[in-house]
């Protein structure tokens, strides 16, 4: 970049502005690079040594045991399933629900609108949807954490926004060709919102593979459960399974077996999200900047 194209002030903000921006790479690299190698040394010399970056120090044990571990492998499993579900379930109902709101000429539309974007403040809380939840026969089934969270007001008015701004001259050459308001959605519209459609994918896909509180709440069964209610036993409680820590293992070693084992379970658990990263990237700038032409 010439920065001689710049006047004086705009190049003294872009200077501060790579200042601040390295200082958050830095900031977001170095826990990384710390969780990371720590996975891989033994937590003694962890703890007298502190960081090291010479392969004699390090260790797969923990990785070793983790994957010992029948309820991490099946937890890991879990989130993939739901995750995924949950993901697909979520753009699907979000694009029927937000492409109809986006056309001018829908009897109530803004009536509906008004009442979605009521529950973005009032919730029911949390006893009345546990019992919701319980009455629908979804109580400690896959079905309580992929269907109640699947409409997000929030991306409704992403997608509707999105959809606000293509052009409506597609829709009324379609019209005059004889394709039906399905036929247009479906054919034309949906093609052309891939990246509100990825974006909406990747938000949905991390924030469930991340939760853990309405697994905790509504899922007993230990082979249903979710890799993040595994992690909370490994990492917040300190009790790894019996398949980790061996038949006789005393409380000290306990301990350190649940240290050693805590940074592998941290980088096997982020593993899923650094590798789809990078290939919804492309989808994620362009349909975030797209869908906040128009607000």
């Amino acid at each position: 970049m010439d920065m001689k194209m710049y006047s004086k002030f705009d190049r003294h903000v872009l200077v501060v502005n790579r200042i601040i921006i390295g200082f958050l790479v830095i900031i977001t690299v170095i826990p990384l690079v710390y969780v990371t190698v720590a996975s891989f040394m033994d937590p003694a010399t962890l703890l007298n040594k502190g960081i090291s970056f010479n392969p004699a120090d390090w260790t797969t044990q923990g990785y070793q045991r983790v994957f010992a571990d029948h309820s991490i492998v099946r937890g890991f499993l879990n989130s993939i399933f739901y995750s995924f579900a949950f993901s697909v379930l979520t753009v699907l109902v979000t694009m029927l629900t937000a492409y109809p709101l986006s056309k001018p000429s829908l009897y109530g539309r803004g009536p509906i609108m008004m009442f979605f974007v009521i529950t973005m403040f009032v919730g029911g809380g949390l006893i009345p949807t546990y019992l919701l939840i319980k009455n629908l026969g979804m109580l400690d089934s896959v079905w309580a954490l992929i269907v109640p969270g699947a409409i997000n007001v929030w991306n409704i008015i992403i997608a509707r926004t999105y959809f606000s701004g293509l052009p409506k001259e597609l829709s009324e050459a379609a019209t005059i060709d004889g394709a039906n308001e399905m036929q247009i959605f479906f054919k034309i519209m949906l093609p052309l919102a891939k990246p509100i459609m990825f974006v909406l994918f990747l938000y949905a896909f991390v924030g469930q593979w991340n939760s853990y509180f309405d697994a905790m709440i509504y899922i007993k069964d230990p082979n249903l459960q979710p890799l993040q209610l595994v992690l909370r036993n490994i990492l917040i409680q300190n009790q790894p399974s019996q398949d980790m820590v061996g038949a006789s293992t005393a409380m000290a070693e306990m301990k350190q077996i649940a240290e050693l084992i805590k940074y592998a379970t941290i980088v096997i658990s982020s593993l899923p999200l650094i590798v789809m990263y990078p290939f919804f990237q492309k989808y994620f700038d362009k349909g975030v900047l797209v869908g906040s032409v128009k607000g």
